[in-house]
């Protein structure tokens, strides 16, 4: 599998004959380097974690221009609908969907989940972490925007991710030192890779706080160039 991030949460998975694309955050993203058309090319899904604009970011251009499907918690997915979405596959915290050659499961994430519209909060349904299984490739676990939180014991018990995308920004979710507590006590990964950071001048400004805190701990982590994908 190839994992390229983009900056903050915004990543994309290549394997077998599918694209993913993961809260694909480009238009307005400080921290996004290339190409919005380049970095969608060739999607076939599109996973959202959560209604916040910095995670919905370029979905409804991409899924017009490339037919990706999106998928995602129903009040997200039927707002999205009202947008002009027409591929869409909505779900739900705790349920998985197969979705040809892979499976999605929402988990539970600590955050909110609203969408600020002209002063006023529209609820779009739970904050939620995504696990992406396929068949002969690491199993994925992107936290989206969380802080830690006892039952990450059970999502690692339950679904055994290899990889997590580990939110370290501080703020708006877990700081680094509480993400490598997370990382350390609930979860057995062959990598780490920290996200929502580097984007916003309120957060952290880059992963070495992280990458100190995880030191010893015996999980590799992987800080990625952005645009720059990895091979796990």
């Amino acid at each position: 599998m190839k994992i390229t991030w983009f900056g903050h949460s915004a990543f994309r998975l290549d394997f077998a004959d599918k694209v993913v694309l993961i809260d694909p955050f480009f238009t307005g993203n400080p921290a996004f380097e290339g190409s919005p058309d380049k970095a969608a090319e060739g999607a076939t899904h599109i996973l959202i974690t959560h209604g916040h604009g910095d995670h919905v970011g370029d979905t409804l251009r991409i899924a017009k221009t490339t037919g990706a499907k999106v998928v995602t918690n129903f009040d997200l997915c039927m707002y999205l609908v009202s947008e002009g979405l027409e591929n869409f596959d909505p779900m739900n915290t705790g349920g998985t969907t197969d979705q040809g050659g892979f499976s999605v499961t929402l988990v539970h994430a600590d955050h909110s989940a609203g969408l600020v519209e002209m002063g006023v909060n529209f609820p779009l349904g739970s904050a939620n972490g995504v696990i992406v299984k396929a068949e002969g490739e690491p199993t994925i676990y992107h936290m989206g925007d969380t802080d830690i939180f006892g039952d990450m014991g059970l999502i690692a018990e339950i679904h055994k991710p290899d990889v997590a995308m580990v939110p370290i920004g501080d703020r708006f979710t877990m700081g680094s030192e509480v993400a490598a507590l997370a990382v350390e006590r609930y979860f057995k990964l062959k990598a780490a890779i920290p996200c929502h950071y580097g984007s916003f001048p309120i957060i952290e400004p880059n992963a070495d706080k992280f990458v100190a805190a995880m030191d010893g701990k015996g999980t590799q982590v992987v800080v990625p160039h952005k645009t720059v994908g990895v091979r796990i």
